[in-house]
């Protein structure tokens, strides 16, 4: 059973479009997975632009991968990388713990995620 930063079960993050590195909703990594995508967040506008100016663009629709572009309020899994760049420029967005990887945890510490909690 895979955990999640507060040390248990791992939670989906979003299906709708289906995020993380395997398409599955869960942000679950492997070692090709060179992004490693272990944070599930949700969106906002601030993020949405800060990631695209730095070359990821998650807002523009791409139809013929099935990915609708998100939009503030969706879910997606992160790279932990990106989110801590995010964060450190002050724009990171909310981090929905009880979905993402127990593995967070060798990149940040849980009180700093815990800064960012997300609020379902």
């Amino acid at each position: 059973m895979e955990l999640n930063v507060l040390g248990t079960k791992l939670q989906p993050c979003c299906t709708s479009p289906a995020t993380g590195y395997f398409r599955d909703g869960y942000c679950r990594t492997i070692s090709r997975d060179t992004g490693t995508h272990v944070l599930c967040a949700v969106m906002t506008d601030e993020f949405l632009t800060y990631t695209r100016l730095r070359g990821n663009d998650l807002s523009t629709p791409i139809p013929q991968w099935k990915f609708p572009g998100l939009i503030a309020g969706s879910k997606w899994c992160l790279c932990i990388s990106r989110w801590l760049e995010a964060e450190k420029a002050g724009v990171a967005p909310p981090v929905v713990l009880e979905a993402t990887l127990d593995k967070t945890l060798d990149y940040t510490s849980l009180d700093l995620l815990k800064k960012y909690e997300a609020v379902i």
